[in-house]
């Protein structure tokens, strides 16, 4: 159980340093997509090629090495 909650908290760790990254560059993170599409249909337009290449490739890549990382740091942290 301890180990699924350090993990945890580097992939929230890895989150928050890529929403930050995301604002930086301009690009529209999960939260700005699910609130564009909510509150217009016509929101899809406004999508780049670049948005959607960091949401549906780099994010998720940026959490599984910060699940990657954690999960190492675990073992070389507590295993004997």
């Amino acid at each position: 159980m301890i180990r699924i909650y350090f993990i945890g908290l580097f992939i929230l760790i890895s989150a928050i340093i890529a929403n930050f990254l995301a604002a930086k560059m301009h690009l529209k993170s999960w939260y700005d997509l699910l609130n564009g599409i909510l509150s217009s249909k016509s929101y899809w337009s406004l999508v780049t090629l670049k948005d959607g290449f960091w949401l549906f490739l780099v994010y998720p890549l940026l959490l599984g090495i910060g699940s990657s990382l954690g999960n190492l740091i675990y073992f070389k942290l507590f295993s004997s």
